[in-house]
């Protein structure tokens, strides 16, 4: 695994030179890159989403589009559109950001559900559909989608089956005081995202994708594993629990999360360390006001043994 971790660890060198104070998160954006995941960034506004993202993006050697939701956009201004050329007297596509490998969906939440909707075809399948003809989208393909916890008013609320296509849901949060005061030096003079450069190759990440599943996942961790899914459908406060594809989620994640931290086998911590990120918002709660998914999860993880075992 020294392959994966050690591109795991140019891309967070290269990041760190734009965003302080946030390697967790970059860490686990990496793993749900390696997954073929896409992420929704929620927290509130100028905390550094949108930094993150074009950060990320400069890191690769891909293709990079930013689409700002608002209620007025179309599914056209997305996936692109078929128009009449008159010097070729034929119809001919124009292609929109979607076609891009790097996608940010700002402010996700202000577009409309049938706007919204254009989305799910691409995050699934990887393929959008235009006046009936399919364009396969190249690979990788990444949406980094984000959205505030205020102002939510006029917004329209992702659905249910469209949060499951997100591999992990995040957060920035504050920095603390000292990160904070080296944002300010660092920003002092210019912007450092100007002078950021290429880190990683498209073919590097590629080979992490086809080689993080040899990472050795014990039968008993599969086990602990499931205790935590099962206790997500079992708890009191959850309407419905995570579902089949969350436990390969968080199966898959463990598993490039242990090679982005330079190990061949998973570990309990690993899987801990993904479950609010991967399960979070793939539950249903009985009563949205009452809990929030953070503290259910970890009421279940502390009640569950943890394996033992050497692995």
């Amino acid at each position: 695994m020294t392959e994966i971790f050690e591109m795991a660890k140019k891309l967070k060198t290269n990041i760190q030179k734009v965003i302080v104070g946030k390697d967790d998160v970059i860490d686990l954006i990496t793993t749900s890159m390696i997954c073929s995941g896409h992420v929704l960034l929620e927290d509130l506004p100028g905390t550094g989403k949108t930094l993150l993202a074009r950060a990320l993006a400069k890191s690769f050697d891909a293709e990079f589009s930013r689409i700002q939701f608002t209620p007025d956009l179309l599914p056209s201004d997305l996936t692109g559109l078929n128009f009449f050329n008159q010097s070729t007297n034929a119809f001919q596509f124009k292609k929109g950001p979607l076609m891009s490998q790097i996608v940010l969906a700002d402010e996700i939440n202000r577009a409309t559900p049938r706007t919204q909707s254009s989305l799910l075809e691409a995050m699934a399948e990887k393929q959008i559909t235009v006046d009936g003809e399919t364009y396969e989208l190249k690979d990788p393909f990444l949406v980094l989608a984000t959205q505030n916890p205020i102002e939510t008013g006029g917004t329209f609320p992702l659905p249910e089956a469209q949060l499951d296509r997100f591999f992990m849901q995040l957060s920035m949060g504050y920095p603390n005081r000292q990160d904070t005061i080296q944002i300010l030096k660092r920003f002092r003079t210019e912007n450092p995202l100007d002078n950021l450069a290429t880190a990683i190759s498209v073919s590097e990440l590629s080979f992490a994708k086809n080689n993080y599943t040899s990472v050795h996942f014990s039968e008993v961790l599969m086990d602990y594993l499931m205790d935590i899914v099962e206790g997500t459908r079992s708890h009191k406060d959850v309407e419905m629990g995570v579902s089949p594809r969350g436990a390969l989620a968080l199966f898959n994640g463990a598993q490039a999360y242990a090679a982005v931290k330079n190990r061949n086998y998973v570990t309990p911590d690993d899987i801990k360390a993904l479950v609010n990120p991967i399960l979070g918002h793939r539950m249903i709660l009985k009563d949205a006001y009452s809990k929030r998914t953070s503290s259910i999860l970890k009421e279940i993880v502390e009640q569950i043994v943890v394996p033992t075992e050497k692995y």
